[in-house]
C-alpha cells in the first residue's frame, strides 16, 4: 500500500496564513501578527511558526523586516514576480529574447481581437488604450520616453483582454520582453535611438489598432496586431540576437516601476 505522508505542522500553519493571503484576508502591505499571538492562535512551537514564515518567504507572499521596525509584510502575487520566475526559468533553459517575441507574435493578437469582442470594450477597454496612446503622443519628441511608452500599450491591450490566465500568463511574457526591449533602445548610443520614421509608424500602428478594436472587429484586430508585433520583432531583434533571457533585467525593471508610483 502507498503511506500517505502527514503534513507538517510548519506546512498546515503555512496553508492557512496562504489562504489568509490569497483570499484578500489579508492585503498588501499587511504585517502578520506577532509571534506571540500566532503562538497562541495556532498552538504551535516556535519552531514551527519560523518554518512557516521561510516556507512563505520562499513563495514570495511575505518578507521578513528585522530590526526595530521588524515584522512579516504580506506581498499579493503580482504579474511582476511571475515574469521575474518565468524569466528565471526561461534564462535557466538559455531562452532567448526572440523565443519570447515569437511567443508573443501569436499569443498577443489573441489578446487584440478578445479586445475588440467585448460588449463592454467602450469602457472597459478603448479609454485605457487611448490614454496610452495620448502619453505616446505628447512625449513623441522625447527618444527615451518612446519605448517605455509604447511597450505600455501593449501591456496595456493584454491586460484589458477579460480573461485573468491570459492576462496573467501573456502578460508576464510581455513584461520580459518589454525589458529586453529597453535595454535594447536604451539611451546609450548603441543602437542608435529609434528613428522618427519608426516611431511615428508605430504609433501609427497603435491608433488603426484601437480604431479596429473600437469598431468591435475582431478580425482586423488580430491582423493588425500580427503585422505591427512582426515589424517591431524585426527592429529590435536587428541588435543583440544572440543574448539569451536575463532574469535581472526583469526585476531591475520592477524596482524601477515601484520607484515611480
Amino acid at each position: 500500500m502507498t503511506r500517505i505522508r502527514q503534513p507538517r505542522v510548519a506546512e498546515i500553519v503555512a496553508s492557512r496564513l496562504r489562504d489568509d493571503i490569497l483570499s484578500g484576508r489579508l492585503k498588501e502591505g499587511d504585517v502578520l501578527p506577532s509571534q506571540e499571538s500566532m503562538f497562541g492562535e495556532f498552538g504551535v512551537s516556535p519552531p514551527a511558526l519560523r518554518e512557516a514564515i521561510h516556507i512563505l518567504e520562499a513563495d514570495g507572499l511575505i518578507s521578513v523586516r528585522r530590526g526595530n521596525i521588524g515584522g512579516a509584510v504580506v506581498h499579493q502575487p503580482t504579474a511582476e514576480r511571475t515574469a521575474q520566475m518565468i524569466s528565471m526559468v526561461l534564462q535557466a533553459r538559455a531562452a532567448t529574447p526572440a523565443d519570447v517575441s515569437e511567443a508573443l507574435l501569436h499569443l498577443e493578437p489573441i489578446c487584440a481581437g478578445m479586445c475588440a469582442a467585448r460588449e463592454d470594450r467602450m469602457t472597459e477597454v478603448v479609454p485605457y488604450l487611448q490614454a496610452e496612446i495620448d502619453v505616446q503622443a505628447e512625449q513623441f519628441d522625447d527618444v527615451a520616453r518612446y519605448v517605455p511608452n509604447a511597450r505600455r500599450f501593449h501591456e496595456a491591450l493584454v491586460s484589458r483582454c477579460g480573461n485573468e490566465p491570459m492576462i496573467l500568463l501573456i502578460g508576464s511574457l510581455e513584461l520580459i520582453w518589454s525589458a529586453h526591449e529597453s535595454s535594447v533602445w536604451s539611451d546609450d548610443g548603441n543602437p542608435a535611438p529609434m528613428g522618427g520614421k519608426t516611431r511615428r509608424a508605430a504609433l501609427r500602428d497603435h491608433q488603426r489598432l484601437l480604431d479596429a478594436i473600437r469598431d468591435g472587429n475582431a478580425a482586423r484586430a488580430v491582423r493588425l496586431a500580427q503585422d505591427h508585433l512582426a515589424a517591431a520583432r524585426r527592429n529590435t531583434l536587428a541588435f543583440g540576437t544572440d543574448k539569451t533571457i536575463e532574469a535581472n533585467r526583469v526585476s531591475n525593471g520592477g524596482r524601477r516601476k515601484e520607484s515611480l508610483r
